[in-house]
């Protein structure tokens, strides 16, 4: 997809704190970005951060009209809802599995061009790091789930990019991420802010078609990271700092 082709971004999960990076990255750079949460009193904040319609819904049980309705003229999916970690405690559906597959199968019906799926580092059956074999013991239950939704994404009739982040933190976007294939055994952390970046980037970075990366940003992993040419969508004046709290 061309930079400047991308009319409107649905964002999912905008009300977290990887889907709050992206409304402030998107803002004055595409015409119009919906943000889905499934709080009513998240609206006003949620403009306030960038976002020109809130839709209000449960991807757990959705709405089929109204959820179809939000992603109609939609060109691009970024789907970063994800479960709480006492999630895991529970037996599930999880957000991360069923509820993305229906969001999924909503932005294909409506011809969506691209889907990018946060999920995390350790999902699928690659050679893990440490790190990745913690996440898969700890939160055996979501890494599952989200495994249920990387496999349905591929094969699905829709560009998409999965990104396999490591511990997210609230730091700064610093730009510097390493991203690989999976089984590159990267391990570390990685901002949530530079994790908005590359979903926001995926649909037009050619490099980025149909990929699954890991994602770190510290350590760096020069040896092991791929080169990939980041470009985020819109005006090259809009890319503005994104806030952190």
């Amino acid at each position: 997809m061309d930079t400047d082709t991308i009319e409107t971004v649905f964002v999912a999960g905008a009300s977290g704190d990887t889907g709050r990076h992206l409304l402030r990255l998107l803002d004055r750079r595409v015409p119009t970005v919906r943000a889905l949460t499934r709080s009513a009193e998240r609206t006003s904040e949620l403009r306030s951060l960038g976002a020109d319609e809130v839709v209000v819904d449960d991807l757990l049980d959705p709405d089929e009209d109204d959820l179809a309705g939000a992603l109609a003229d939609t060109d691009v999916v970024l789907s970063a809802v994800g479960s709480d970690a006492t999630d895991v405690l529970g037996s599930g559906p999880y957000v991360d599995g069923e509820g993305t597959v229906a969001l999924l199968e909503a932005a294909v019906d409506a011809g969506v061009a691209a889907f990018v799926m946060e999920s995390a580092i350790g999902v699928g059956d690659e050679p893990a790091s440490r790190l990745a074999t913690a996440f898969d013991v700890a939160i055996r239950p979501l890494q599952a789930a989200k495994a249920t939704a990387e496999a349905a994404i591929r094969d699905a009739n829709v560009r998409h990019t999965v990104l396999r982040p490591g511990v997210l933190t609230n730091g700064p976007r610093t730009d510097t991420t390493s991203v690989a294939e999976p089984g590159a055994k990267l391990w570390g952390a990685v901002s949530r802010a530079d994790v908005a970046r590359l979903m926001a980037a995926a649909p037009v970075t050619d490099a980025a078609a149909d990929r699954t990366f890991e994602v770190v940003s510290e350590p760096a992993f020069p040896g092991r990271s791929l080169s990939v040419d980041w470009r985020l969508p819109g005006r090259d004046d809009a890319d503005v700092p994104v806030r952190t709290e």
